[in-house]
């Protein structure tokens, strides 16, 4: 199945998990997040249906995209994209079009791709990332550090974002050997152009460490678990007039 031939299903919603500036504590986007809302067993984990949902969560998020630019809020949401997806050829084309269905500008988009995803068929994925990025739409490698990825294909891969796992951040205020890791990782991806995101921050401690070092945007519980589209309108009111994510 490609990623082309998906259908809508009604069960499945979004939730969204803020990613937020540090420099000034607002929310810069939103990354979104597949569940499976079944009628008997309520939430199913992600890892017993995302195989067959592949490209759903793009359609999903495109439609509240736009609901939310109609309402003012012209925010970033990031997508993940399996290997399946990034293998299918179709997928710009039909990333273009859904697009311009619900008349969401392509900069506004973000598709998180990971390591191991790509180097699955190096020269397959490059070709359809290239595709994407043309588009506009902005690209990012999530998981940074837990793949295989060579640096000479990190500096081909027409990526805008690199995202450091959590669990380099978890550890960077235990261990020098992950501090030493995420301060590479910030120092070569802003070498490269790149703005850096922090996953899974969890505490203060992390927070100021990830400042000292110059990281860009950062998410997690820290900040907010993810959340329903209503609970994202209410945040981002309430963060419009008083920036949140400053604690500590």
């Amino acid at each position: 199945m490609t990623c082309a031939a998906l259908e809508h299903d009604d069960e499945l919603l979004l939730h969204y998990r803020p990613k937020y500036a540090m420099a000034d504590g607002r929310v810069e986007g939103l990354e979104a997040l597949v569940r499976w809302q079944h009628p008997e067993r309520g939430l199913v984990p992600p890892a017993e249906f995302i195989p067959v949902a592949e490209g759903t969560g793009l359609i999903l998020a495109l439609d509240q995209m736009h609901r939310w630019a109609d309402a003012g809020s012209r925010l970033p949401v990031a997508v993940n994209l399996s290997t399946r997806c990034l293998l299918d050829a179709s997928l710009p084309d039909l990333v273009a079009r859904l697009l311009a269905r619900h008349d969401v500008p392509a900069a506004l988009l973000r598709l998180e791709v990971t390591e191991s995803a790509v180097m699955v068929d190096a020269a397959r994925c490059l070709d359809v990332l290239q595709r994407l990025h043309a588009l506009g739409v902005r690209l990012s490698i999530d998981d940074f550090g837990t793949g295989y990825s060579s640096m000479a294909y990190l500096r081909r891969l027409p990526v805008d974002e690199l995202k450091i796992d959590q669990s380099f951040v978890l550890g960077m205020t235990v261990t020098e050997q992950d501090a030493v890791l995420v301060r590479t990782a910030i120092d070569l991806a802003h070498n490269l152009g790149l703005t850096v995101v922090a996953e899974g921050v969890e505490g203060p401690e992390h927070v100021a460490a990830l400042r000292e070092l110059g990281c860009d945007i950062a998410q997690g519980y820290h900040f907010a678990r993810p959340m329903p589209a209503g609970d994202v309108s209410r945040l981002l009111a309430r963060t419009a007039v008083e920036p949140a994510g400053r604690r500590g």
